[in-house]
């Protein structure tokens, strides 16, 4: 059971925690309490969260007690997002509606009817300000200032607000207010975790464990994977997006999302790196990665879907297998009249510059009816009904 749920688990502190609290577990016949706390920042879940999500359902199958925290409070805050400046603060409406979303696609991974959520709001928000100078007073200026971005941005003159240096402080108070036997994150998250550990241990309760799980790089295959960087691959994405975002991944991250995405045992997965490693086309590995993806989160049907979309419209050569996107003749003529240059018709379909348009076609990546057209000044009649292909992946009928 131990090397199971240390699996994937980059960082475990202390090193022995986790081994501690599962026998201190038995020895008292009580399930454990796993604390995973997010600020409903953004409405959407990815595949980076799934990788904490799992390790998360794995506790709850055996039976230990899932705690999700929703920072209803320190999201109104703040959390310092580690790239040398302040996340911005969100209002109120903001997140109670992205905590609504985040709850709702929680259940493709996790129980919640056998989690218990709980908003710090509900005891930070209680706090009166007398307490709050005793609660920062247990911990130094020192001691924030090991947290990496603190550091970093001090050496660099770069300011620091105080409301930022509050912010880990306020995470291990929720640490405190669980009672939490082990708390859940990315590496990202190390030091705010480590401050619960701190706190609890100052109000008298055992120090939780902190288990912290690799961040999953995006599809940029450098930064991790974040909404803000739109490089992310998310959970309510749709069958045939999720499939083919997954084959866009760069080669060297394959490994990476086997290990970290896929649901595979650990023999499929070895040889499934093995095969890579003598030689085999890493897009037959991505496919089998893409199709597990979309099995986990919609289902096997559509799974075969997604693969059968793919290698038609990515694929095959046959233009007749090709999904087309609808695009109506008469909104066409409505703003542009009976006729259109092929380029200005680029420029709608695509939202590129023309200048991009131009040069796509002039390098011949444009297709009318089969026809390869390198004219950008051609015009088309959009009184007639005719296909086009820009580039290798996108085909309009236009009728």
């Amino acid at each position: 059971m131990l090397k199971e749920l240390e699996e994937n688990i980059e960082i475990i502190l202390p090193k022995e925690g986790l081994a501690s609290k599962l026998k201190e577990a038995e020895e008292k016949n009580r399930p454990l309490i796993i604390k995973l706390g997010f600020d409903p920042t953004a409405p959407d879940l990815h595949l980076g969260h799934a990788v904490v999500l799992k390790k998360l359902r794995q506790f709850q199958q055996l039976g230990h007690e899932v705690v999700i925290l929703v920072g209803s409070f320190t999201a109104r805050i703040g959390d310092p997002t580690g790239k040398n400046k302040a996340r911005k603060p969100l209002c109120q409406d903001a997140i109670a509606h992205n905590a609504a979303t985040y709850i709702a696609q929680l259940s493709k991974i996790i129980d919640v009817s056998k989690a218990k959520v709980v908003f710090n709001g509900d005891w930070l928000d209680q706090l009166n300000f007398t307490e709050v100078i005793q609660l920062v007073s247990k911990v130094t200026v020192a001691q924030l200032m090991q947290r990496h971005d603190f550091n970093k941005r001090f050496n660099e003159n770069q300011s620091i607000a105080m409301h930022e240096l509050l912010y880990p402080i306020l995470q291990g108070f929720d640490s405190v207010h669980v009672n939490s036997d082990i708390e859940m994150g990315g590496t990202d998250q190390l030091f705010n975790c480590a401050m619960g550990r701190q706190l609890q241990e100052s109000f008298g309760q055992d120090p939780q464990i902190v288990l912290c799980m690799p961040l999953l790089r995006g599809l940029d295959g450098k930064e991790k994977m974040s909404k803000s960087l739109n490089n992310t691959i998310g959970l309510l994405d749709e069958p045939n997006e999720m499939f083919g975002k997954t084959m866009s991944i760069p080669d060297h991250l394959i490994p990476e999302y086997i290990d970290l995405t896929t649901d595979f045992n650990q023999e499929t997965k070895l040889g499934m790196k093995t095969r890579i490693e003598m030689g085999e086309n890493p897009m037959e590995i991505k496919k089998l990665i893409a199709h597990n993806l979309v099995a986990q989160y919609h289902g096997d049907e559509f799974a075969m879907r997604a693969v059968d979309f793919f290698v038609k419209q990515f694929q095959s050569k046959k233009l007749e297998e090709k999904a087309f996107e609808e695009v109506s003749g008469q909104i066409l003529r409505a703003q542009f009249g009976e006729q259109i240059k092929l380029v200005d018709l680029c420029h709608f379909l695509k939202g590129a510059t023309k200048s991009a348009m131009r040069r796509l076609i002039i390098g011949g990546a444009v297709q009318i009816d089969s026809i390869k057209q390198l004219n950008p000044d051609l015009m088309l009649d959009l009184n007639t009904c005719f296909k086009i292909k820009l580039g290798k992946r996108a085909y309009f009928r236009v009728i």
